[in-house]
């Protein structure tokens, strides 16, 4: 999945512009060009070991990416194997306090709380299960101690007071309960726990009205609830760990290689002759239909990873919000590698002879932000700095001037009817993908400050 890379240098372009009335350049002249610019720029060039470079790269990174996904399922199986058995593991060791006498006559039927807490907060990832433990403890805490002091106080002023006091309170802190749970920031990460909150204080405080032992009842329910909570801590995260950071880091790698896949399958199908023309880019574009749909799932997995205690690369403060930030600036570079999707299969199309007059500048760009990707991707996944962004975006630079002088009027002489709008919008969104792959570039330099990545 990720490559060895040679590295070529950049000599300097030093070339002076010929206008209309000396001739414009010939096509093999551009061709040319097109070529010195390839081999000139420094670019990391993705090769196995051992074997050289094969001329179809498209097709190779789509199985390279069929033969990930297909990696990544069967580890994901695997993992809900692991995770269903540290369940059961689990529930086992809760369930001992109904089936052994002398746990059973300390706790008595208080223990099915335990066996409660253990399904209810026992999640995929340990992240996930310490999040809704810890909400969990903390709103039954202070629901359990909010819900005493009421039922105390009512009973101490009887009466019809009483039933007042309690109505009231109930009304108060349920209606602050409920308004603070819609406080996004709040919601995001302590919803679970307000809630717990509201059911515990409303049925603490209105039992109160009617049992004049609440506070040893309290009390039982607390002590069985921290056993299943304890359980559930330790089997999570001793026994084969199953850690959302590893999953978000991951996941934010291998985004990297499903865009530039993406986009150098965009290129070749837009530079076919028409009579070969066949839209199949449905490997490549479905995982990339994945990138655009991920940011649900990466805010999820970046709340459980703010949870987790240190452990292998990732400390307490790892920057997680700055994953957040490069998912959504990928996700953006997927939604313009599908408007370049739509100039593909547009009803108005741009001529073979235009489209031959910029393919060799395309594919130029398309091979410079497809390799960076990757690189880029490749720093995340190993933890590593990447190549400054100063050097970078100098690549980027060099193409564009190549791409704009393969577009000017000069080059492409009078345009057709389809030609005026095809070709611009196709090089537009070209051009926007080369501002996306920039923009990457920083986020992830600031992304090794800030994480304190390796030097490569």
């Amino acid at each position: 999945m990720y490559f060895k890379h040679e590295m070529f240098t950049i000599p300097s372009l030093n070339r002076k512009s010929k206008g209309p009335s000396t001739g414009a350049y010939s096509m093999q002249n551009r061709a040319q060009e097109a070529q010195f610019i390839m081999d000139s720029i420094a670019i990391s060039v993705p090769t196995t070991v051992g074997t050289p470079v094969k001329q179809n790269k498209i097709r190779t990174s789509i199985l390279h990416l069929i033969s990930f996904s297909q990696e990544q399922k069967n580890a994901h199986d695997m993992m809900k194997i692991i995770h269903s058995i540290k369940v059961g593991i689990a529930l086992l060791i809760v369930s001992l306090l109904f089936l052994l006498d002398p746990l059973f006559e300390k706790v008595g039927e208080n223990a099915m709380w335990a066996i409660m807490t253990v399904v209810v907060i026992f999640e995929y990832y340990a992240g996930a299960t310490l999040s809704k433990g810890l909400n969990r403890g903390m709103g039954t805490i202070l629901g359990g101690g909010l819900g005493c002091l009421a039922a105390i106080i009512a009973q101490e002023v009887g009466g019809l007071g009483k039933e007042l006091l309690v109505g009231s309170s109930v009304f108060v802190f349920g209606t602050a309960a409920t308004y603070i749970r819609m406080v996004p920031r709040i919601k995001m990460r302590y919803d679970y726990g307000a809630m717990i909150f509201i059911i515990t204080f409303n049925l603490i405080a209105v039992s109160g009205l009617r049992a004049d032992e609440v506070m040893e009842l309290a009390r039982q329910r607390l002590s069985t609830i921290g056993m299943g909570f304890t359980v559930c801590i330790f089997t999570s995260i001793l026994i084969f760990p199953l850690w959302a950071s590893d999953e978000l880091h991951y996941s934010i790698a291998s985004k990297f290689e499903t865009t530039a896949s993406s986009l150098e399958g965009c290129l070749e199908e837009y530079f076919k002759v028409d009579n070969e023309k066949e839209i199949q880019l449905g490997a490549s574009l479905n995982a990339c239909k994945s990138v655009l749909h991920s940011k649900s799932k990466d805010e999820t997995l970046a709340n459980f990873a703010r949870w987790e205690p240190w452990h292998g690369r990732f400390g307490l403060s790892h920057p997680w919000e700055k994953y957040l930030q490069i998912g959504e600036v990928l996700r953006e570079l997927a939604t313009t590698i599908f408007s370049m999707q739509g100039c593909i299969q547009s009803v108005v199309q741009s001529s073979s002879n235009t489209r031959q007059l910029i393919k060799e500048p395309c594919e130029a760009v398309g091979s410079i932000l497809s390799w960076t990707l990757r690189d880029l991707g490749e720093s995340i996944l190993k933890m590593k700095r990447c190549r400054p962004k100063v050097l970078i975006s100098s690549k980027l630079q060099s193409v564009r001037l190549e791409l704009d002088l393969a577009t000017s009027p000069g080059n492409l002489g009078v345009l057709g009817h389809g030609d005026e709008l095809a070709t611009p919008s196709f090089v537009f969104f070209l051009m926007e993908a080369m501002q996306k792959v920039e923009i990457l570039a920083k986020e992830i330099e600031e992304l090794g400050e800030l994480a304190d990545f390796q030097n490569k």
